[in-house]
């Protein structure tokens, strides 16, 4: 089960919300989507979903066209849409019960309702009408309606939306189960959620995709920007003495045996940070490389463009 987005551009009146869209999710795959308010994240989400057209390109999921075989698609996706539409003055087991209706469940309702709320943590709340439930728990009836029919592939916009700490957690947890056998497109702005979650990650900004890559890859299109290490001595030495590690550029003193070392490129120099120490009959108590963070690509990728 698959989804290959081709060439797909979306415009509404003048303003072009998707620009020449192109990838494939494969099964298997849990796919962070990011980008800025605005980006064209939720409108293509729609588009895959088929609850909007594209202006010009096509969807295939399961090699069926989005646009040929609407209903077919729609039985295999789970959408969980940003805004969580839900019925308030229906009580949470009624509402999944209607929604089983609709995906004609038949005599396998009872059991995956049963099954969902216990998933998603629902069963306290079960016997509630949706309208008296705190926002978090709205959330998880409708990530509860998103599997109730068990698809192959979800949808899933802002799926931890306030949801507290343990709340988000768990449904991580279900989140990363249920990819084991699924294919899932997972948008959010919590990019903790992306680094727990998704291994690789598809960024996009002004409607253009910017970053298409494993989370390490895209890491690593700073490659060029200097690496730092924080390196700990079991002594005291003198600044000077730094000068002499192959590789770097520029250090910091952090106290009286931490420093913080610049290097000259992307290249790990921890093994002549090793060497200088042996070198020198000096120990090194700790030593840390500093990573791009998540949230350095993202603003790199997506920093002020017009």
């Amino acid at each position: 089960m698959s989804i290959k987005v081709e060439n797909v551009t979306k415009y509404y009146g003048n303003q072009k919300a998707l620009d020449d869209v192109s990838f494939t999710i494969n099964r298997g795959e849990i796919v962070g989507f990011l980008g800025p308010n605005g980006a064209g994240k939720s409108t293509l989400m729609k588009i895959i979903t088929g609850y909007i057209p594209a202006s010009s390109g096509r969807v295939i999921v399961d090699g069926q066209d989005v646009r040929d075989n609407i209903l077919e698609v729609k039985r295999k996706t789970g959408y969980l849409p940003e805004n969580n539409p839900l019925y308030h003055d229906m009580y949470v087991k009624e509402y999944l019960g209607f929604i089983a209706g609709i995906y004609r469940l038949g005599k396998r309702s009872s059991e995956r309702i049963a099954g969902i709320i216990e998933q998603t943590g629902l069963g306290a709340e079960q016997h509630k009408k949706i309208g008296e439930l705190s926002k978090g728990y709205r959330q998880r009836v409708g990530l509860a309606q998103a599997l109730i029919h068990d698809p192959d592939i979800l949808i899933l916009d802002e799926p931890t939306s306030g949801l507290d700490p343990n709340q988000i957690i768990e449904i991580r947890n279900l989140i990363s189960l249920t990819g084991a056998e699924k294919t899932v497109m997972l948008s959010t702005h919590i990019l903790q959620e992306v680094e727990a979650l998704c291994d690789r990650i598809i960024i996009i900004d002004h409607g253009k995709i910017k970053a298409d890559n494993t989370r390490s890859d895209i890491y690593s299109h700073l490659k060029g920007d200097s690496r730092t290490i924080l390196v700990e001595f079991d002594i005291i030495i003198a600044e000077e003495m730094l000068g002499h590690i192959q590789g770097i550029t520029g250090f910091k003193q952090l106290s009286d045996k931490k420093w913080l070392l610049e290097s000259a490129s992307y290249d790990d120099i921890r093994p002549h940070v090793f060497r200088f120490a042996v070198d020198r009959g000096l120990t090194v108590l700790s030593m840390h490389l500093q990573e791009q963070s998540l949230e350095e690509v993202f603003r790199v990728l997506t920093k002020n463009e017009k």
